[in-house]
């Protein structure tokens, strides 16, 4: 069963379930760290987690909204696993903006190698894979079109692609020493796509972030021809013994 094929349909089967709550005067409830939680980031999660756990039941599967996450001693041990963000942006949803998404990425290792994101409301559809390349289609559409980043020297005026929730005054110190010729905010993994489809060319996050953020969009950027790397230029690893992210840099410029 491939992959890829399965995390497509799941994605867009959970964009449904989450449309659905969307329609409606739905409640909010809160977690301890003060994040917004809701009824569709439940519906999606039990849509991917089963649908993963039934299509690939040797591959394990940690998501945001899992009652219980595996300790580091089991997951240390994990060749590969599903990292899933059932609704990223819920602060985006509750917002009634637009800007959320479905994420779903096959981490082999310490590195994301497909990823899908999903945007509900539009019907948007990115993915990608190391040996596929990255795609956009639609939820009508599975398969779309070949996407790939700008790849504009990264020393020319650059547009840059900013969290729309998440502002931070390093960020602006960072920017205003590059060149920015237009500046984008979006919410969720959302920026990830703008990035891979060459319509932003650098995205810089300061701001705190836990790995199922950023892995499917990681795992496209990087099919398109970009990279997500850390401060010090290393490419950004998972399943770390705390699965947070430090500050990252998503470059669809070329260096």
């Amino acid at each position: 069963m491939n992959h890829l094929e399965v995390a497509k349909r799941l994605a867009v089967e959970a964009g449904r379930k989450i449309l659905e709550v969307y329609a409606t005067d739905f409640s909010v409830d809160y977690k301890d760290d003060k994040s917004p939680l809701t009824r569709a980031d439940r519906m999606s999660h039990e849509v991917i987690a089963e649908g993963l756990s039934r299509a690939f039941p040797g591959i394990p599967v940690v998501s945001e909204e899992s009652l219980e996450q595996a300790d580091y001693e089991t997951r240390r041990g994990w060749s590969r696993f599903w990292l899933v963000d059932p609704l990223d942006g819920t602060k985006e949803f509750v917002k009634r903006n637009g800007e959320f998404t479905v994420n779903i990425a096959l981490v082999e290792g310490v590195y994301p190698i497909l990823g899908v994101l999903h945007v509900p409301v539009t019907g948007k559809l990115y993915y990608g894979s190391v040996e596929g390349g990255a795609w956009r289609g639609s939820a009508d559409n599975l398969t779309g079109e070949r996407i790939g980043v700008s790849g504009v020297p990264c020393g020319e005026p650059l547009t840059v692609v900013k969290s729309r929730s998440h502002p931070s005054p390093e960020l602006e110190e960072y920017l205003s020493g590059i060149s920015v010729k237009d500046d984008v905010s979006a919410g969720s993994a959302l920026k990830f796509c703008l990035v891979a489809d060459g319509s932003a060319d650098l995205y810089p996050r300061f701001g705190p972030t836990w790995e199922w953020d950023t892995a499917a969009g990681q795992a496209i950027v990087e099919a398109a021809g970009g990279e997500v790397v850390d401060l010090d230029g290393g490419r950004l690893q998972y399943n770390k013994q705390i699965i947070k992210n430090g500050k990252f840099i998503v470059r669809g410029c070329a260096a």
